[in-house]
């Protein structure tokens, strides 16, 4: 394999956290691999995530559901994108499957962009599929009365199932509608303690608590300015907010990897997604989640997070007024189980390294 095209949901950063350790891990194995990656995520992010060269397409592939914030989904403006999405679907296989096939890969990763699979099937190129979720599943959760859902599924499913394998990293949706379907060990890019250096840099003392505030990669700023102080606490939360509080501080302000300041905090406060809950799982960091409405993925990550990390959840009331002490002594009172496996990206990149291309 010469050169490796990945597709990648820009749906939150969830799907770039499971794909960024299997890249890292697999350019370890072969450097002179070339990588394009087609996402609409922000080139420096990815650049954060993903060690190895890589050229950068900037397309959106896919767009999940249309959201109101991070927990909220917007279910009439998602259902009626997808029926606009999938008019003349025939055509735009086709027109994608020309674009895959200019491009000249050898093989496609695809997390999880449904149409990239069809064009890979329609170009003659091999495909993998890697995700804890896919879009028919999600799709189908809140499509139940829409007229057009059975053949728009049917085509997402077609799709999904086109791949020779869809790999899929614990915690994970069930997906019994795949034929092809492997489930994996977790996938995390976990980041080096460095309490120490953390404490320095924020300005805590040894009796502080240091605790992350991270909603994901969809907008969802809380009303901090008017929360009440928790005695030895301190909140390093994200600069665009521009809270203006003694007690806070921009994580971005450290100098230091988001994933070494989330490995060195004392609790993490997020929403249910795969990159967080798997990170702060792995390097034992204790999390407070609000709850994500009925969204169908939330259900199997609070539920694994509950067997092989330390998780609350937050009444959304009280994380809106702030009355999280006594949440946080809770949280920080629970036992420590011990942390998940962590080799589902070896296990990807063996099965990469076996396809044909």
């Amino acid at each position: 394999m010469k050169h490796l095209l990945i597709d990648i949901s820009a749906h939150g950063y969830g799907h770039i956290a499971q794909t960024a350790p299997v890249l890292n891990l697999l350019a370890q194995q072969q450097p002179e691999l070339r990588i394009t990656v087609r996402s609409h995520a922000p080139t420096a992010y990815l650049r954060q995530r993903i060690l190895h060269p890589f050229e950068h397409i900037q397309v959106a592939l896919d767009f999940g559901m249309s959201m109101f914030d991070a927990v909220r989904v917007d279910v009439p403006r998602s259902l009626a994108a997808y029926r606009d999405y999938h008019a003349n679907w025939a055509q735009k296989v086709e027109a994608a499957a020309q674009q895959m096939r200019d491009l000249q890969p050898d093989l496609l990763l695809a997390n999880v962009p449904y149409l990239s699979l069809a064009a890979a099937k329609a170009a003659g190129i091999p495909a993998v599929a890697m995700c804890c979720l896919n879009w028919a599943d999600i799709y189908r959760h809140y499509a139940r009365d829409d007229a057009a859902a059975a053949d728009i599924h049917a085509q997402m499913l077609e799709a999904y199932n086109s791949a020779e394998i869809f790999l899929k990293p614990s915690p994970t949706m069930p997906m019994p509608d795949l034929c092809n379907a492997r489930e994996l060990a977790c996938v995390a890019q976990t980041g080096e303690r460095r309490r120490a250096l953390l404490q320095e840099r924020s300005g805590a003392t040894g009796q502080d608590r240091l605790v992350m505030v991270a909603m994901g990669g969809i907008e969802y700023r809380l009303p901090m300015e008017g929360w009440p102080r928790i005695a030895g606490v301190r909140w390093l939360v994200p600069a665009a907010w521009g809270i203006r509080r003694d007690d806070a501080m921009p994580f971005e302000s450290l100098d230091m990897d988001f994933r070494d300041v989330l490995a060195s905090c004392d609790a993490i406060l997020t929403k249910p997604g795969y990159g967080t809950f798997a990170e702060a799982a792995c390097v034992g960091v204790p999390l407070m989640y609000v709850p994500r409405g009925d969204w169908p993925e939330a259900p199997w990550l609070v539920d694994w997070l509950q067997r092989h990390g330390v998780a609350v959840a937050v009444d959304p009331a009280r994380l809106l007024a702030g009355e999280l002490g006594e949440t946080l002594a809770a949280l920080w009172a629970m036992p420590q189980p011990t942390p998940p496996s962590n080799t589902g990206a070896l296990e990807v990149v063996e099965t990469l390294c076996k396809m044909p291309s």
